[in-house]
């Protein structure tokens, strides 16, 4: 890997150093040429000339061959740090191919239970950039094939705390080694992946694989992508009290009426819960990027 990165990047080091000698070597002959032909001679050229193509200066469009310019770039955006890479498939269409990642733990206290919580992104998808000009504007239809992005939590009451679950209020039991009571604790999950695959549409501009022999670009998209409702898990377990003097105490995995109550307000809080996040079911997408362009064949 590192010989052939050390012969590309040789080759287009070396490209522009063979295009100036060529155009000088070219230049210098037919300066001579010219001094040694009569003008009549020139004359009878001229026209010959004339029909010679231009080779298109760097900074204009060149249409290229298929494939024949790739692009590789980093963006960020609400999924996470994105690599991208792209290629050429006509004059108006590029192929895109993205992927994103992003870790990050962080705890915080909500209606008494104290959460230490790991939001996970990873996703991975491919794009079709289309361009209906030669300008930087496209529209870019796709898919995440791999959506791996959710949030985990474990949470914990302490003991002689309240917490509130669907409007009523309970109390974590203290630990107590003679009645076996523990306090309440549990776990969450949320995943924003119900819809696999995952449709995408975005629009924005720049080209990662420009044709105008630009190596430098700094792409923008903004759209999202249609994930489905999020889903939202949650457990309890543990001993829970009805009364901050603990008179009332019960294991949460029983079938004592306190336990069914506690389980019964969970659901419900789920239900509120899942509501609240319903709008991320089209999740968005919002990404700015640089990246970097070569060509691997001659333009057309």
């Amino acid at each position: 890997m590192k010989s052939t990165t050390l012969c590309l990047l040789v080759t287009l080091a070396a490209t522009p150093c063979a295009a100036i000698c060529q155009s000088s070597s070219s230049t210098v002959e037919l300066a001579s040429a010219e001094s040694n032909t009569s003008p009549a001679s020139a004359d009878s050229n001229a026209g010959s000339t004339r029909g010679t193509a231009i080779t298109p200066t760097r900074g204009a469009y060149q249409a290229s061959a298929p494939f024949a310019r790739f692009g590789f770039g980093v963006s960020l955006s609400p999924l996470g740090i994105g690599l991208q890479t792209a290629t050429n498939i006509n004059d108006h269409l590029n192929l895109r191919g993205t992927g994103s990642f992003f870790n990050y733990n962080t705890s915080f206290t909500t209606s008494g239970f104290t959460a230490n919580a790991k939001l996970n992104l990873a996703s991975a998808g491919a794009a079709l950039d289309y361009y209906p000009t030669h300008l930087g504007f496209r529209v870019s239809p796709g898919v995440l094939f791999y959506n791996n992005n959710g949030l985990t939590a474990a949470d914990t009451v302490a003991g002689g705390t309240s917490f509130t679950l669907n409007g009523d209020t309970f109390y974590s039991a203290n630990a107590n080694s003679a009645t076996g009571a523990t306090p309440a604790n549990g776990n969450a999950s949320l995943a924003l992946n119900t819809t696999k695959p995952a449709f995408t549409l975005t629009t924005g501009w720049g080209n990662l694989a420009p044709r105008s022999g630009r190596h430098i670009s700094f792409p923008f998209e903004i759209g999202a992508a249609f994930t489905g409702s999020p889903s939202l898990n949650a457990n309890l377990a543990g001993w829970a009290c009805h009364d901050q003097a603990q008179t009332q105490c019960v294991d949460l995995s029983s079938s004592n009426p306190i336990a069914l109550e506690v389980q019964s307000d969970l659901k419900a809080q789920i239900a509120k819960w899942t509501s609240d996040l319903s709008p991320l079911k089209v999740y968005p997408i919002l990404s700015v990027g640089v990246g970097y362009s070569f060509n691997v064949r001659r333009a057309r």
